[in-house]
């Protein structure tokens, strides 16, 4: 049986369990290993079939130590996406595509890895409807696919998320990295801001879970409404 096969299987009785009620809200989930043994599959097939319902919101999926953004105090999970995670707080927010383009950065091409130094560079401010810019964010994809057609045909439904999904790529690893940075002038330009104003700056990296590179994005958040919180322990 192929492994996109096992693992809709593995998700599907997963998801199946989760809707009749065998597995209660808050009640944690076997481990890996467990249901790798259940289902006769490996682990790696037992952890993409989460991400699909983790991004699918049947499970929410937390490592030994992992970071979460917030706006305004709610809590925002980037694996649905920035927009529908925003929506969820209740605030309206719209989006300006700066650019996308395919780009050549051998450099952080040699960071995360890969021998192919071309990316389809997607850049995006957001705003809240009727107020101010809050965040700017500037990816990294592979050009696969209809990421690649992204450059001539635009974002699936105006969402880089969709879009990601539509190139058959399942973010399921991720490395985050967060500090506080000036604005430089051509960053200030993009969010209506003054040139050095401090603004928290995330660089996150996500992988498929056999390792395939799937995004590297630079955020640049408003501090006065995001905020990153720790979490401690492990849960699912």
């Amino acid at each position: 049986m192929p492994v996109s096969s096992k693992r809709r299987l593995v998700a599907d009785a997963l998801r199946d369990a989760i809707a009749t009620g065998r597995y209660a809200p808050g009640q944690r989930l076997p481990g890996e290993h467990d249901l790798a043994e259940r289902f006769a599959v490996s682990r790696g097939t037992v952890r993409a079939a989460l991400a699909d319902l983790a991004d699918q919101e049947y499970i929410a999926i937390h490592g030994g130590i992992g970071s979460i953004v917030t706006f305004d105090g709610a809590a925002l999970d980037p694996r649905s996406g920035w927009a529908r995670s925003l929506e969820a707080t209740g605030t309206e927010i719209a989006v300006r595509v700066l650019r996308i383009a395919r780009v050549s950065r051998p450099g952080q091409a040699a960071e995360l890895g890969l021998d192919d130094p071309d990316f389809i560079a997607v850049d995006r401010v957001r705003h809240i409807v009727g107020g101010p810019d809050v965040s700017l964010e500037r990816s990294l994809v592979p050009p696969l696919g209809r990421l690649a057609r992204a450059v001539d045909d635009g974002l699936v439904d105006d969402s880089l998320t969709a879009t990601i999904a539509s190139a058959g790529l399942v973010p399921a690893l991720a490395e985050q990295w967060v500090d506080v940075q000036p604005l430089t002038a051509e960053e200030a330009a993009s969010l209506h801001r003054a040139a050095g104003e401090p603004f928290l700056h995330s660089r996150r990296v996500s992988r498929t879970a056999d390792g395939t590179f799937v995004e590297a994005v630079d955020s640049l958040l408003d501090p006065s409404r995001f905020r990153i919180h720790m979490k401690f322990g492990s849960a699912s």
